[in-house]
């Protein structure tokens, strides 16, 4: 009787063990990729702990739960209040926890703001890894970006997981932030950690509308005149997200892997997003001398008015380049099918209508 109880107890600790050491955290849990990974993993009944900054960015998960009617969905969320760049109010956001999704990042194009963005992504994803070889963690997911996967050289024509970074040609600091931020996840492998990296192509989704691609949405709607035609990997957010799970669960460690659905002009996307929107697709082709007088007069304006830089020299020249990113790694051990970008479009402007 005495081993009966003793064995039971057993079973319990480590049943409570196993529920307390099955939750997940999520960083960057009130963008775009946070809060639909967020609400993917509770439609799964996945425990999840969500890292916030303050209440305002809370509500944008909360509006994106709502978009989607699953409002029920969002109070199971465990919030807590931290900043990935404060090590201070880190610790407790890792007590307990099995896997590590890090989604945090901050995305500029503005020179100005080099010192900022290697703050939040570099030395932010220096601390999650340290917190997380820490509290032995079992596994790392980093969301990066296609920005920080190689450059082509002249005989290659799709960018790899394994095209070689080269750092003598110009990067914006957002690409060398995210490419730094990778070198750490990498140093955090040989520190005995496991982890993965997910570079997404543009992601493509609805709910934060005053930012990244959904800015997109917002100036088609209001009336956008010019196109340009270079090319870029995208992606769905939906998809985005469904591989970052499947990766964690099947992926062997050490991985890393290039993400995109199809490779588009922005011309193309441009005019899909405004037939989805019902109005005016841009009509005058930005040439490369149109952008290159634009970047200069917004440098003047940036100066003279002291505001963020909309469009800079190196985000003008990527505008007209013709990149081509190859998704067969991960096509190898995902085994279901990449929305097709026009009908992701026609489902992200459907939301913004009805928003």
């Amino acid at each position: 009787m005495i081993l009966f109880f003793f064995s039971l107890k057993q079973i319990h600790d480590s049943t409570i063990k196993h529920y307390f050491y099955q939750m997940i955290l999520v960083t960057g849990a009130t963008g775009l990729v946070g809060s639909h990974l967020i609400l993917a993993l509770l439609e799964s009944n996945s425990t999840v702990r969500a890292i916030y900054r303050n209440e305002a960015s809370i509500e944008k998960t909360k509006k994106l739960f709502r978009l989607y009617d699953k409002d029920f969905l969002f109070n199971n969320i465990q919030w807590v209040q931290a900043d990935i760049t404060d090590t201070t109010t880190l610790d407790a956001a890792f007590q307990k926890i099995e896997k590590v999704y890090h989604c945090a990042a901050l995305i500029s194009f503005d020179p100005k703001d080099e010192e900022i963005l290697r703050k939040n992504n570099i030395e932010g994803t220096a601390n999650v890894v340290n917190f997380c070889i820490e509290h032995k963690i079992n596994k790392l997911c980093y969301l990066s970006s296609i920005a920080s996967l190689g450059d082509l050289k002249e005989h290659e024509t799709f960018v790899t997981e394994s095209t070689e970074w080269n750092p003598e040609l110009p990067h914006s600091d957002y690409a060398i932030s995210k490419y730094g931020a990778e070198m750490e996840v990498w140093r955090g492998k040989e520190e005995g950690l496991n982890v993965l990296i997910i570079n997404p192509g543009v992601i493509l989704g609805p709910g934060f509308w005053d930012g990244g691609s959904g800015q997109l949405f917002q100036k088609i709607r209001k009336g956008m005149l010019f196109y340009t035609q270079g090319t870029t990997g995208f992606i769905s957010v939906h998809d985005v997200v469904k591989c970052m799970i499947h990766c964690m669960e099947i992926s062997p460690i050490e991985e890393h892997y290039c993400l995109v659905a199809e490779n588009l002009s922005f011309d193309f996307v441009m005019t899909k997003i405004a037939h989805a929107l019902q109005v005016a697709p841009p009509k005058l082709h930005a040439t490369p001398l149109i952008l290159a007088i634009a970047w200069r007069l917004d440098w003047v304006f940036s100066f003279l008015f002291r505001k963020k830089r909309t469009l800079s020299k190196l985000m003008a020249k990527s505008l007209h380049q013709k990149h081509q990113y190859s998704n067969e790694k991960i096509k190898s051990i995902y085994p279901f099918p990449f929305q097709n970008i026009e009908q992701c479009i026609e489902n992200t402007a459907k939301l913004y209508l009805k928003k």
